[in-house]
Parts: structure tokens; sequence; C-alpha cells
């Protein structure tokens, strides 16, 4: 049994969700363990029979029965969305997710007022907006960092008492700095969190160890490491590290060796959001409706393949065992290949923490201009070259069915045997 983490090695959104997916479909996987982000997460999952979901906070293996979703310490638990995903489950034929579902006690919650700060915020901040998706996520992370011992978290719905002084002094504090807030008052509030206390299971950091030990987990990750807290182009960045990190320090503290790591990389190098994106192309005749315009994010952009940034994300990373490559239904003659900017080929990874540093190479990337060469003959082959790591999965749409491993690190089980 070897347990398998995924992570987005661009700017979010290149397909870690259909991986995960197709990870569930072809071996026995006991649990999908998120470890990072919150409900801003949008991990699409298309099945062949039609049926789509977005996954936010379930993992995207659930329409596979019997695969179980662990929310870890490190995902900003929102119960309000959460409840809302399930539903949308249920229309799609899932109607047992919450009941496989768990979710650390210690996690951060994310409430209505960390939401509207949130968006108080991003709204003042004009043409100078960072990208956020307004779903409070980064404001959950802050306040928790502000207010470590009195910040609301998943064990404090047990206890109507401890939420209700927790989630008052929340109001109260976010009230006095920016002003009234567009959210309930909290007796309004108390009624869900206390619901969602009694309809999931809160457990201890000691159900994880136990689940790396019953069967393989799939680790899955949110948004992409160019968007990571420290090594992402401040300050268009998330409240999250982005990175293996979480999945590793999960599993080191359960006595698991590190998991097979998988970076995702989507053919066509996009960003939904502000901030640089070096090889933008309007003109590219591309459209995605599972990421439509929004008033958070703007629309979403397309670019050519950005070898440079994808380098750097993997250094930031610390390596990959393989490669999924996704969208490689896109390919064509319009789409180029970037290996060096006019500046530089290379970026070099600091160190975690120095967000002046970061704040500059944002400045410089800015400044950038791509260099192209023509499309290659091979995507897979030549991304593998210019990253150094092997495709070993690629994908050429949205269903499992479109899918192909490529050598025996993610081969199902069966053919591993027959080999």
């Amino acid at each position: 049994m070897r347990h398998v983490a995924v992570v987005d090695l661009g700017y979010g959104d290149a397909g870690k969700g259909t991986v995960v997916d197709w990870l569930c479909a072809t071996r026995p996987v006991h649990t999908v363990v998120r470890f990072n982000g919150g409900a801003q997460a949008a991990h699409n999952v298309v099945l062949r029979d039609g049926r789509h979901h977005t996954f936010a906070q379930f993992g995207a293996g659930t329409f596979h029965p019997g695969v179980r979703t662990h929310l870890s310490r490190h995902v900003v638990v929102d119960p309000l969305a959460l409840a809302a995903e399930a539903d949308h489950l249920a229309t799609v034929g899932v109607t047992d997710a919450l009941d496989r579902l768990t979710v650390d006690s210690d996690a951060l919650l994310a409430t209505p007022y960390h939401r509207a700060a949130n968006q108080a915020r991003e709204i003042a901040r004009g043409a100078d907006r960072h990208g956020s998706c307004g779903l409070g996520v980064g404001e959950t992370v802050a306040y928790g960092l502000a207010h470590p011992d009195d910040a609301p978290r998943v064990a404090d719905c047990r206890s109507p008492t401890l939420l209700r002084r927790r989630l008052t002094a929340l109001r109260e504090r976010l009230t006095a700095e920016l002003g009234p807030l567009d959210a309930p008052p909290v007796e309004d509030c108390l009624p869900a969190f206390t619901g969602f206390a009694g309809r999931v299971a809160i457990v201890d950091g000691s159900w994880l160890t136990g689940a790396l030990r019953s069967g393989t987990c799939v680790f899955e990750g949110a948004q992409g490491v160019l968007l990571d807290e420290w090594h992402g182009f401040h300050p268009y960045t998330t409240w999250s590290t982005t990175t293996f990190a979480n999945a590793d320090s999960l599993l080191a503290e359960a006595g698991q060796p590190r998991a097979t790591r998988i970076g995702v990389l989507r053919l066509v190098t996009t960003r939904h959001g502000a901030g640089p994106l070096v090889t933008e192309d309007p003109t590219l005749p591309l459209a995605d409706p599972h990421n439509p315009t929004n008033p958070w994010q703007g629309r979403f952009r397309f670019g050519h393949f950005d070898a440079v940034a994808h380098r750097y994300a993997l250094a930031v990373a610390g390596g990959v065992d393989g490669l999924a490559l996704t969208h490689l239904d896109l390919a064509g003659p319009e789409l180029r290949i970037c290996r060096r900017y006019d500046t530089t080929d290379r970026l070099t990874p600091g160190p975690p923490g120095d967000l002046d540093r970061q704040a500059a190479l944002t400045a410089r990337l800015l400044r950038s201009r791509p260099l192209y060469d023509d499309p290659p003959a091979d995507w897979a082959e030549a991304v593998s070259a210019e990253l150094g790591a092997r495709v070993v999965l690629t994908s050429y749409g949205p269903t499992a069915d479109d899918k192909t491993p490529h050598g025996p690190l993610l081969a199902p089980p069966a053919l591993v045997r027959a080999a």
C-alpha cells in the first residue's frame, strides 16, 4: 500500500479533482484527505453518464461508493457551504456524503463574519484587488493567527456556550475594525453550527492515523503551488500552504512514509484572479464552462504553456514522482510553449516568509515577456524534458475514461499484478 498526494503545479484549476477521481476509480481507496484550503476549492468531476459536481470540501473521490473524506486540521471548514455541497451531491445520486465524512476537531471554523469581512476588504482594494474568492478562507486564517486561543474551531460546535462567546467576540472585533458587517446575528448562526456537530463525525488526530493504516489514502491538495502563501507571487496569493508540506506532516505524525507525489499540470497555463500570468494570450480561442467570470476573481485567463513558472513550482514543491498532464484535447497549432522569458529562463525559490522578496519577484514577472517556441510534436515528452519529471498520466477529457497511465507508477493494481 502506498498513499498518493496530488498537488497543482500552477495557479489552480489544472484538474486535481479529475485526477483524484481517476485514482479512486482505478484502485481501492479508503479515504481522500484534504490538507489545505477550504470552501473556495473548485475541483470539477464529470462522470461518463454526464453527472457533474464541483468539489469544494468533500474529496473528489466521493462519487465512488465507500470512499471517505477527511478534512484535516489544515483545512478551513465552512459548515454552511458543506451543507449546500452535500445537498447538490444528493441531487446527482450521492446521498451519503455526510455519512462518509470526518472532520478534525482542531480545524478552523469559517463563519459568515469571516466571509463578510473578506468581501469588505476586497471591495476596499478597488483596482488593487488580490483576486480573492470572497469566501472568507484567508480571513479565517488571519483571525486564527491573531487570536489563536479564541478563534472558533470545529470542536466548538459541540459546545453552544463556548461557540456563542467566540462568535460574539469575532463579530465585535471585525465590526470594530471594518464597520457593520453584512452577516446575521450570532443567535441565528448557532443552530446551523450545532446542527453540523450533530450530523458529522468530529474526530481527533488519531482517526487519520487509523485510516492511513487501514488502506490507501489519496491526499487532495487545493489551489496551486504558484499561489502558495510563502512562495507564490505576493500579494496575489492564498493564505494556505499549497505544496506537499501539510500532507508530509500528517503522514509523519502517523508514522507513515512519504506519499507518492503527483504534480498536476494543465496544457494551457491558466489563472483565475489578478496577478502575474506571463504567457497570457487573450487571442487563444479557449473557454472553460467550469470557470466562468465571477464578481470576485473576474474572468478566467488563458496562456501558453509556461515552463518557466512550472519549473519554479516544481522546485518550490520539492519535486514530484510523476506528472499528470491534463487538457491535452486542447492541443492545436495556436498553442505554443514558453521555455524562457526575455529576462530569465529560471526563477529561484527563496526562503519561506520573505514576502518582500516575493513582491519583488511579482514586480519582475509583471515586466517579463514570454519567448515562444512552436508547439512540440509530443507534448508529454516536451513537458517531461522541460521539467525533468516524467509524465505518468495523460488526460484528454474530463472523465476517468479519458485518462491513460504511462509506466507502473500509477498503473491500476490489477495491471501491475498482470505485468
